[in-house]
């Protein structure tokens, strides 16, 4: 398709400074400045807890710009690096070689070469290269079209599934709606990311094995691992599905932690919150669901819910925190609940200045902390592999256990930034065309 069947101009969300100020504006249509650029016609696009930092002037953004970096469309115009592989020592990724005008796709959040060391050991997320979409630098997705750099090493074509994973066919994905494919872009590698970093530290390993840190001699009943996050939203929702994803494969496959008991304890103040994270839990369904642990929702006053923690862990501290929301709050809650030789992972983008505690709490208890963004690229194979098992949760829409909420029109952006602010709505994706 010639850049000159497209229209000339488009509908987008954009952000205006100093904060809380969204409109819907015909902008120029995205063009090709790059071969190894691709422009998408975006079928559906998310609103997401990270568009609130800057929604709310938390950013350090002082330039307005098109908002939005989860999306999923087809493939409307490609440059010139996008053609049959003619050297067999040609070692770009093979999307250069491979996709077409009319592929669907889907995007991570982030723009990568996929040819730098920082991507092949993994690490999509800061190659030197990379740009976010949805920024001053970069178009978002909540838009008609989108322009998407290194489109090749980037995105994914939907096409061909099993090149992402060995274990998917189009058959498996044929009645994965778009709204599901979507929760790739983002919220759902960050939950697993998240998740994965929780049951793969040394200090967690080291309770969840019973093996104990070296020259310890470990408590008889093992503190729980504790999923946190002030705003149980979506990312916590998705980290919570991982989380018992991962248990319940690793107790299914190793006498080791086979008999290991648990509890998750998700901890957010909204009630609207607690609720969906309920749902969701009853929803799933699992031969080794409530065998040798369980999940526990808990809000309400912070100093009863410390109280709760104290008394299920004997008083040792939770094993594990997963702060999946990016705030202070929440930070300084986690490092009060985690036991000594504890471990703290925060998957959230944080807007605050400053830490909300010292060097001298963290080393009076040797905690250990995991901060920053998710290689969604990396992350993507694994999470779409949850993603098909785990349709009952990601799979519907408007339902008491579905993770998203409602699809609308962009037109209807300002409102739902308002609502999703106030937390009176779940995920939200945007329908560019309706």
């Amino acid at each position: 398709m010639s850049q000159g069947q497209l229209p000339p101009t488009h509908k987008a969300v954009r952000w205006y400074p100093p904060s809380f100020d969204i409109r819907v504006v015909e902008e120029d249509i995205p063009k090709i400045e790059h071969p190894d650029d691709a422009i998408v016609k975006v079928k559906l696009a998310g609103l997401c807890g990270s568009d609130l930092h800057i929604y709310r002037g938390h950013g350090g953004i002082e330039k307005e710009h098109s908002c939005g970096h989860e999306f999923v469309g087809f493939v409307v115009k490609l440059g010139d690096n996008f053609r049959p592989k003619v050297e067999e020592d040609d070692d770009r990724p093979s999307l250069y070689g491979t996709l077409k005008v009319g592929d669907r796709v889907v995007a991570p959040f982030t723009v990568s070469c996929g040819e730098c060391h920082v991507c092949r050991v993994g690490y999509t997320c800061r190659c030197p290269s990379g740009l976010l979409f949805g920024s001053p630098f970069l178009g978002g997705g909540q838009a008609q079209y989108v322009r998407v750099p290194l489109a090749g090493a980037t995105l994914f074509s939907l096409e061909s599934p099993q090149t992402i994973s060995k274990t998917l066919s189009p058959e498996n994905i044929k009645n994965i709606n778009d709204a599901s494919l979507l929760l790739l872009s983002d919220i759902l590698p960050t939950g697993l990311f998240g998740a994965i970093q929780v049951l793969n530290h040394p200090k967690v390993k080291s309770v969840w094995g019973g093996k104990g840190w070296p020259g310890v001699f470990l408590p008889s009943s093992p503190s729980p691992l504790l999923p946190r996050g002030q705003g149980w939203g979506p990312v916590g929702i998705c980290a919570l599905v991982s989380l018992l994803e991962l248990i319940w494969s690793v107790e299914n496959t190793s006498n080791l932690y086979r008999e290991f008991k648990y509890k998750i304890i998700a901890i957010d103040l909204l009630d609207s919150r607690r609720r969906k994270a309920e749902a969701v839990y009853e929803r799933i369904q699992h031969p080794a669901k409530g065998r040798n642990g369980d999940v526990v929702v808990l809000g309400g006053d912070v100093d009863d819910l410390k109280g709760k923690v104290r008394e299920w862990t004997g008083g040792v501290g939770c094993t594990a925190v997963l702060e999946a929301v990016g705030h202070a709050d929440a930070l300084e809650l986690g490092v009060e609940l985690v036991r000594v030789f504890g471990a703290v992972t925060s998957i959230g983008v944080h807007g605050a200045g400053q830490i909300p505690f010292t060097g001298r709490q963290l080393y009076n208890k040797n905690i250990s902390f995991d901060f920053g963004r998710c290689p969604v690229r990396s992350m993507f194979p694994a999470a779409f592999e949850i993603l098909v098992k785990r349709q009952d949760v990601f799979g519907e829409i408007g339902t008491e256990s579905s993770l998203i909420d409602r699809i609308t029109g962009l037109d209807e952006a300002p409102e739902m930034y308002r609502q999703f602010e106030r937390g009176d709505v779940g995920k939200v994706l945007f329908d560019p065309w309706k």
